[in-house]
């Protein structure tokens, strides 16, 4: 059997090796606006000017173990955030370079920590021929980096995107990107950085006061600073979408129809293409057909 990580909001039926942490603090300090914002100015531009105000340094809030190599995988390690400072962690599908570059899929784990159960997840990617990175990110099982709650964390992804980019045999004109949960909020927040071929995110949030509110023991930021929130929030950065999008999440799941409805007007009005799937399943359940799903949306373009 497949040893599986045990993360608060990533359940995968298995062996659990982590601790659960408590349940969420109170949710008192954030408050939640009822008109979210709309920014104007493109993410990419957005974040080179901005730089978060951590109130509280130190690792990701989920306890976890140091990461092995689980069957499959290749351990790599990429040189994580803008500036390449932070040394980090990431699982490589094995694949051999031919004349025919091959597709490549940047899959961002669920929860604050990664582990064996959502590698095992990723076959799926490779038996449809795609080549996969799923990297884990600062702070995240016992790796250097301070948590900043989704935003230097989405330094590192794109840091990720590069080391998969620049791999041999991979062809960067076919170069996607999905994710779980916390993982899908990341992959939002990517493809309003920068243009990847296509994306889609699963179970994503878009709404950083949303999370926030209720997960309050994970904010390390200032939260008397609305631009914390602001830059965590792929919904205030509609126009900046860079490429088609899809939408997935399981038909269990706690519903925030109204968050992503507003995402999709704001991208649709600025004339990209975003669409939504609403397939069986709660939360963690929903993942296999997910990524069964994705692969079909990705297949459009390759």
């Amino acid at each position: 059997m497949v040893a599986v990580q045990l993360t608060r909001r990533f359940l995968i039926s298995g062996l659990a090796t982590v601790a659960i942490l408590p349940s969420p603090a109170s949710a008192l300090d954030v408050f939640l606006p009822t008109n979210l914002p709309l920014e104007r100015r493109d993410y990419a531009l957005a974040r080179k000017s901005f730089h978060t105000h951590l109130l509280r340094k130190g690792p990701s809030p989920e306890k976890s173990t140091p990461l092995g190599t689980p069957p499959g995988a290749r351990r790599v390690t990429y040189a994580g955030g803008p500036d390449g400072s932070i040394e980090l962690i990431a699982w490589l599908s094995d694949y051999q370079p031919s004349s025919l570059p091959k597709p490549g899929v940047l899959f961002l784990h669920g929860g604050n920590a990664t582990g064996d159960g959502h590698w095992a997840l990723m076959k799926t990617y490779w038996d449809a021929g795609f080549v996969v990175l799923h990297p884990s990110f600062r702070g995240e099982n016992g790796q250097a980096g301070n948590y900043s709650g989704f935003y230097d964390e989405t330094a590192d992804a794109l840091a990720a995107a590069l080391y998969l980019a620049d791999l041999p045999g991979i062809d960067r004109n076919r170069l996607f990107i999905a994710g779980h949960s916390n993982g899908g909020t990341l992959a939002l927040l990517a493809v309003m950085t920068q243009k990847f071929r296509a994306a889609a995110p699963i179970s994503a949030g878009v709404n950083s006061w949303r999370y926030f509110h209720r997960y309050s023991d994970e904010m390390p930021f200032d939260a008397s600073d609305p631009k914390e929130f602001i830059m965590r929030s792929s919904v205030c950065f509609g126009p900046s979408l860079k490429c088609p999008t899809l939408l997935l999440r399981g038909s269990e799941e706690r519903p925030f129809d109204a968050d992503h409805e507003l995402l999709m007007e704001r991208v649709r009005a600025a004339k990209m293409p975003i669409d939504k799937m609403v397939l069986p399943g709660t939360h963690t359940g929903v993942v296999p057909g997910a990524i069964t799903e994705s692969i079909r949306f990705f297949n459009q373009f390759s």
